[in-house]
């Protein structure tokens, strides 16, 4: 069993209040991982219908706020969409995914869990300009 704790950064330099999952398994590819992540945040969207999603990324359609997105029109979000298009930004360097201070680089590449793992997820901020 483990517990990871993911915590939400930006270039810019703020950082989200960690939150924690625990696992069955203690080592799973990065892929698995963003899976299980987005999959939970839409489940305790759905639990509590708060009127802003606080997600890795933007659910289709919904506008960005300071704190999360606003769904323009009140919807159930489809975690396998959500989980496709976070995948997605990976690959298209939308974000980073640190686990201690290694960088992971590949979907594929195993994540050892153990022992409390954080995992931070480093959105990457456009510069004004470019």
């Amino acid at each position: 069993m483990a517990m990871v704790t993911f915590v939400d950064e930006t270039t810019a330099g703020s950082r989200g209040d960690g939150w924690s999952l625990d696992l069955a398994e203690e080592r799973l590819p990065l892929r698995e991982l963003i899976r299980r992540r987005v999959f939970q945040e839409v489940a305790e969207y759905h639990a509590r219908r708060p009127e802003v999603f606080q997600g890795l990324v933007r659910p289709e359609g919904a506008e960005r706020l300071l704190n999360g997105y606003a769904l323009r029109t009140p919807r159930r979000i489809d975690p396998e969409k959500q989980t496709a298009l976070a995948l997605r930004t990976f690959e298209r360097n939308g974000f980073l995914v640190l686990v201690g201070d290694r960088q992971i680089t590949s979907l594929e590449e195993e994540i050892d869990l153990r022992l409390g793992a954080e995992v931070t997820f480093l959105r990457l901020v456009a510069l004004v300009g470019g």
